[in-house]
């Protein structure tokens, strides 16, 4: 087996990781934000992500977060699946580009 060391990877808030329920966290913005659609905040850096988590909103009683890092195309594939647009966040929350 090989390993396609020139795939591009990105880092997500997992929720929930190792069980049934496990799921990318995404976010369905309310009707006055500037994105209408569901999304997943994806970033360029682990270090980004971090510092990001801190900020979003979450149910920390109720579940667990990790952070992971996924191969863009296959988040890109998950995400039309399933509806949501992709937007590479920074640090602050800050949207730098759609990704999809």
């Amino acid at each position: 087996m090989t390993i396609d060391i020139k795939k591009e990877w990105v880092y997500v808030v997992v929720q929930d990781p190792e069980t049934s329920s496990e799921e990318l966290m995404g976010f369905t913005p309310p009707s006055d934000h500037e994105v209408k659609e569901p999304f997943i905040p994806v970033f360029e850096t682990k270090e980004e992500a971090q510092q990001c988590f801190l900020i979003m909103p979450k149910n920390l009683m109720k579940n667990k977060y990790e952070i992971q890092a996924i191969i863009k195309d296959d988040l890109i594939k998950h995400a039309k699946d399933n509806g949501h647009r992709v937007f590479i966040m920074d640090e602050k929350s800050s949207i730098k580009k759609e990704i999809l």
